[in-house]
């Protein structure tokens, strides 16, 4: 197969449609990496830096602030809805395919921006990573962070996640646990002489049921937080009484507490129950008190709300660089099989943007 090309003259709709062509589910980044690292190449005005199927690009301009910003490659599993397409609905346009919404219109949006502007207020670092939808320990920033953190070194950052051309501050933290029960195998034709280790997830299955998560504020914005089985397994066979039992939670929490928190709350809920931990991300407060935070949301304008998933900002906020999330596309759109993000939040997010970095 060819090499696709990506021209970052392009608009950045155009950019998004490329880049929505160019498969890139996770793990398999490689050939968009390829193309995202030969077009900043050609910018004579970046220093560009591979690091496996992460791209750095940066500008050396002795400017007094570096700011962030970056945005995954990687998508989930296609479904169906690439090739991309542009479509009308009651009067909008939209551009539809995987990874339209998470978030390659927003990687679109910094690609053209970091070719384009040679000259900014501030010396600004572009990173395009791999490996985000899936668990935390495969990251890419994770790796970078801990391998070479003077990449991600800056005043501010922003995630190009999918906001609806909204600032969002900071992220819930996300933990996932397997609550596991034991009890003792037998013929189901004589069960009295077994224990049904399904049976005994029904109190851990009613304390999930019967849950309220809380609203927490955070510096001036609500958190909701959410308690929740996404999974359960257990049983060999259709006439063995059963001797283990699991219930996969993921508990998604607010970030006035940290991960160590968010599990001694967990454990609390469920003392009689042995814990797994399977992934855990913390949490980032909302980084809006930060200077070039303000600054850069009176540039784009708006009220900031907070993020109720997970994203890199939390990265980010570990290192002591306040985070915000911007980005074109409804998250509410995301991996979905219509995935499709409105072509008027991609022009909104290269304006603002663009009007900030050039202090317009």
């Amino acid at each position: 197969m060819p090499q696709p090309v990506l021209d970052l003259t392009a608009s950045s709709i155009d950019i998004t449609r490329a880049l929505c062509d160019i498969p890139s589910e996770s793990g398999h980044e490689g050939q968009i990496a390829d193309a995202v690292e030969a077009a900043v190449r050609q910018a004579e005005h970046l220093e560009v830096i591979r690091d496996g199927d992460t791209v750095i690009a940066r500008t050396h301009l002795g400017r007094d602030q570096r700011v962030v910003l970056a945005g995954h490659l990687d998508t989930v599993p296609i479904a169906g809805n690439v090739p991309s397409h542009v479509e009308t609905i009651d009067d909008r346009e939209y551009l539809w395919g995987r990874g339209s919404v998470d978030m390659k219109a927003g990687v679109a949006v910094q690609l053209k921006l970091a070719v384009e502007l040679s000259a900014p207020l501030v010396d600004v670092t572009w990173i395009w990573y791999d490996h985000e939808e899936v668990a935390a320990e495969l990251n890419s920033l994770g790796r970078i962070a801990r391998t070479r953190p003077e990449l991600l070194a800056g005043d501010f950052a922003i995630l190009g996640e999918p906001t609806s051309a909204q600032v969002e501050g900071g992220c819930n933290g996300s933990l996932r646990v397997e609550l596991r029960a034991f009890g003792t195998r037998a013929h189901s034709g004589r069960a009295w002489v077994g224990e049904n280790a399904i049976h005994k997830l029904a109190p851990a299955l009613a304390v999930l049921a019967d849950y309220q998560p809380k609203t927490i504020d955070v510096d001036g914005l609500a958190y909701r937080e959410g308690l929740n089985a996404v999974g359960i397994t257990g049983g060999i066979a259709g006439n063995v009484i059963p001797d283990e039992g699991m219930i996969h939670v993921n508990y998604r929490f607010a970030p006035d507490k940290t991960v160590d928190e968010a599990l001694e709350h967990v454990r609390d809920l469920f003392p009689d129950m042995e814990i797994t931990v399977v992934d855990r991300a913390e949490s980032a407060r909302p980084g809006l008190d930060a200077p070039l935070a303000q600054q850069f949301l009176a540039a784009v304008g708006g009220q900031a709300k907070p993020k109720y998933g997970w994203t890199d900002v939390a990265r980010f906020s570990a290192l002591g660089v306040p985070a915000v999330n911007y980005g074109p596309g409804d998250p509410l759109k995301a991996h979905t099989d219509d995935e499709r993000c409105a072509t008027d939040e991609i022009r909104a997010c290269e304006t603002g943007l663009r009007h900030w970095l050039l202090g317009e």
